[in-house]
């Protein structure tokens, strides 16, 4: 959705993963056919990355994404291949099926690094996949703020990543798996995660880290210094699911000398009831989350904060909600109470009506059915019903 306020301006993208599958449901062994900006790899040469360009809507982001799939889509259709749109991989028998993406020459050191991090953690959590959305606010907003950008955007960093735990509730999409993930005979289960990317054994660092938020500079320091004691082979290591990035290079120095450019959050799973895997208005309601998370006071994210909003990110993946709480209130009844404020807060902007509807929608999954229990009874008693779904 396109809003009218000049404060939901800004620019978007979004980065989707996906695995290219071969006709027997299998993970494809072909040669990745891409080698371009916008179609790339991620840590295996079968796993597709889609980089949309930078947009001025979600609805534009959205559209950039669509084309990008089509076209590889087709592209892949030529081989007997498809996109594998669920963020749980399909069966596959063993670690020889993920090959490390191949790089060489003088990006020799991307292959070096997904070598690292085989050794760290293993090839087969790196077949999870997902969908990272990038967004940023316009100049001209920054020069109605008291706070310089990167205090602004420092501010938003710490406070969409101690309520992380929303976003995950409202989008885990990926509570069946194969048992073969587990090195187990072949057939279909339930985790005790809506989202295992998400959850305790996801995609986190072999310990939680504690940052440094008081200025670009101190958090940077607070990174590499991760780096220089070897905790992090590099700050591309850092798993939280949200990052700041520069304009450009995205490097920590980069970082350091030319400020915060854009948010990005790592949290969304494929939803395979969506044709793109992800849904527009959950899109809209984490830019909405944003808007209004600036209307929150500053605080000191000290290191027993950061370690809280881990656990309850992870707390927040469980398919079983019935002991998770936040702070003193059960999971949903704190999620209700955040859209509650929402729904105050934007009472008096133009857009009110759309926006809504959006808050609406996500209140429905938590007094109804949430987006995991559907996404469950669509895919019945088969994995293999994945590509009969959304996404075919």
């Amino acid at each position: 959705m396109k809003f009218k306020s000049d404060i939901f301006k800004g620019y978007f993208g979004l980065e989707r993963e996906t695995l290219r599958v071969n006709s027997a449901g299998r993970l494809a062994l072909s040669k990745h056919p891409f080698r371009s900006k916008h179609l790339s790899r991620d840590f295996c040469e079968n796993q597709l990355e889609i980089i949309t360009p930078v947009c001025d809507s979600v609805k534009g982001a959205l559209k950039a994404l669509g084309k990008l799939d089509a076209y590889a889509r087709k592209t892949i259709a030529k081989k007997g291949e498809t996109l594998w749109l669920y963020s749980n991989p399909p069966y596959f028998e063993s670690e020889s099926e993920i090959p490390i993406a191949k790089y060489i020459g003088k990006y020799s050191y991307e292959y070096d690094y997904r070598a690292f991090l085989e050794k760290r953690y293993g090839k087969r959590i790196m077949l999870y996949s997902g969908i990272h959305f990038n967004f940023s606010f316009r100049d001209e907003f920054f020069k109605k703020q008291a706070e310089s950008k990167d205090e602004l955007y420092l501010r938003l960093f710490k406070q969409l990543s101690r309520y992380s735990w929303l976003l995950v509730l409202l989008t885990a999409a990926s509570p069946l798996y194969d048992r073969s993930f587990d090195k187990k005979k072949p057939g279909l289960a339930l985790n005790k995660d809506a989202s295992p990317r998400s959850g305790s054994k996801g995609y986190w660092n072999t310990f939680i880290p504690a940052l440094d938020y008081s200025s670009v500079e101190n958090y940077v320091e607070s990174v590499q210094a991760y780096v220089k004691s070897g905790a992090l082979y590099s700050a591309h290591e850092l798993y939280l699911p949200v990052r700041i990035k520069p304009r450009g290079e995205n490097s920590p120095e980069n970082l350091k000398k030319t400020g915060i450019d854009h948010i990005e959050l790592r949290m969304f799973d494929l939803d395979p009831l969506e044709k793109l895997g992800i849904a527009e208005k959950d899109l809209d309601f984490a830019h909405l989350l944003a808007v209004y998370l600036l209307s929150e006071k500053d605080f000191r994210f000290t290191k027993a904060l950061q370690a809280e909003a881990v656990k309850n990110h992870q707390n927040a993946a469980l398919y079983d909600l019935k002991n998770v709480r936040i702070g003193k209130k059960p999971i949903k009844d704190a999620a209700l109470a955040v859209i509650g404020k929402m729904e105050r807060y934007f009472s008096s902007f133009e857009d009110k009506k759309e926006i809504n509807k959006i808050l609406a929608y996500e209140k429905e999954k938590l007094t109804k059915k949430r987006l995991c229990e559907q996404v469950r009874e669509a895919i019945g008693s088969s994995l293999d019903n994945i590509r009969k779904l959304g996404g075919k």
